[in-house]
């Protein structure tokens, strides 16, 4: 998860308020400290860290909480909405934009940024084309062409070009029918005159409705300076953080954005093209405090599961069917849905905070040995479990290329589930539940721990 160190700080310092008999300004004075030190230790501004802290020891103290609400849980709150302020407005791409394009330095990540932006649009069902109008770095056609390859993204360039604009309108005749156009430009080491001059030059050709900026986490606190300096230059109006996973200094980065007047739109966090997500203050903030957030678990179960083949997935599953091979079926939508840490973080009361990142590896390992063995399978055995008895147990070892052990772990785990599964059935509550789910779309992965 991005900002995990940050993150594990500040639900330290939660789970102490949690522990507590009794909520003073003592107590409040020492949760003060650690929220400093873990926004400082996040590179986040002193100034910044320390006007936070200020406010939410001045909220504690003199605030009551409302009825119903014990003052621990109003102090968490507190601090999650001082947090949550800190990061600014949420703010999303209307569906309905025509065209994007790209800013920023070298080496920020414009060209993956472009392509994984592609992806999101397209998964919300619009039709995209990608015009490459860097014509000073090498090869930045072909890595955007190899970058979107499998998802069929079009991309229109021309590696021996060189002047930008042309290109750009090439680009968009190209892909006048699409609902969608990307445009990635031109970088340089630093906010030079002829970067603007081009900047500009593309931008009076593509018209965008959005420009976007695109800065990676590392450089901390400075990317306030260059966002303001890039949207005094050719109006910004939207920031993407790129490498969050990787960088100590991501909380600097964006509560420096923050403080600007472009949003941080998406957030990047990983090498794949799916490793990118809109950026929504209280649903990072929640995540990252250990709290959860459903939405977003919801949001990639839907975008990984096939609509219908989940819907008939959960008729099984209502009526008191649940073979391996729907809990097949479970496991690869969770493989879908990305690394089980993202996931983790999103769970209420979980956040990834309790499992290891060795245990977490061990799991995916698992996870992934169970669908190999799964794979070793007849279609006989998959459908009634009951039959893989000693000598089978054997058969699907050696196809597998696993120990017997492990095949009875699988069977061991599938028991559990089904047995999980029963008890849900049973409940009238839960059944309403799932039917609610069917008609919406979006579905639990009961029995596998999935959300």
């Amino acid at each position: 998860m991005a900002l995990e160190s940050l993150g594990k700080s500040l639900r330290n310092t939660l789970k102490k308020i949690a522990r507590s008999t009794t909520v003073d300004a003592e107590l409040i004075k020492e949760v003060v400290r650690d929220i400093q030190r873990a926004l400082l230790k996040a590179d986040v501004n002193v100034q910044l860290s320390l006007d936070l802290s200020k406010r939410v020891e001045k909220r504690a103290l003199e605030e009551k909480p409302p009825a119903g609400m014990s003052p621990r849980e109003y102090v968490v709150r507190i601090i999650y909405e001082e947090l949550v302020g800190v990061l600014g407005e949420s703010y999303e791409v209307p569906l309905s934009t025509k065209r994007i394009m790209l800013v920023g330095l070298y080496g920020q990540g414009k060209t993956t940024s472009a392509g994984k932006m592609a992806r999101w649009f397209q998964k919300k069902g619009l039709s995209v084309g990608l015009v490459q109008a860097d014509v000073h770095r090498p090869a930045a056609f072909e890595q955007l062409t190899q970058f979107v390859e499998e998802i069929h993204i079009p991309v229109f360039g021309d590696s021996k070009a060189k002047k930008a604009p042309k290109i750009a309108r090439e680009g968009l005749l190209e892909f006048k029918d699409r609902s969608l156009v990307i445009v990635d430009t031109s970088g340089r080491h630093s906010l030079e005159k002829d970067l603007i001059k081009e900047i500009k030059l593309v931008a009076n050709v593509v018209k965008p409705d959005e420009i976007l900026l695109v800065i990676d986490a590392s450089v901390g606190q400075q990317a306030g300076p260059q966002a303001k300096a890039f949207h005094d230059a050719v109006g910004v109006t939207g920031v993407i953080i790129t490498k969050l996973d990787g960088s100590a200094k991501g909380g600097g980065a964006l509560s420096a954005v923050s403080e600007t007047q472009a949003p941080v739109v998406f957030i990047g966090s990983g090498e794949h093209i799916g490793d990118i997500e809109r950026f929504d203050p209280p649903r990072f903030i929640s995540r990252l405090l250990g709290m959860g957030d459903i939405e977003t678990l919801l949001e990639k179960a839907s975008e990984a599961m096939d609509e219908e083949k989940a819907e008939e997935t959960a008729r099984k599953i209502m009526s008191g069917k649940f073979t391996l091979v729907e809990m097949y079926e479970q496991m690869e939508a969770l493989t879908n849905m990305g690394p089980l840490s993202k996931i983790f973080s999103m769970l209420p009361g979980v956040g990834g905070a309790q499992l290891s990142d060795e245990e977490m590896e061990k799991t995916q390992r698992l996870l992934a040995s169970f669908r190999v063995i799964m794979d070793s399978m007849t279609k006989e055995e998959m459908e009634n479990p009951k039959l893989v008895k000693s000598q089978r147990i054997k058969r699907i070892s050696r196809g597998a290329g696993v120990e017997p052990s492990d095949v009875k772990e699988l069977l061991k785990r599938y028991n559990a589930s089904k047995r999980a599964m029963k008890g849900m059935m049973g409940n009238r509550k839960m059944q309403r539940a799932m039917r609610k789910q069917m008609k919406s779309g979006q579905f639990d992965f009961p029995g596998m721990g999935g959300g």
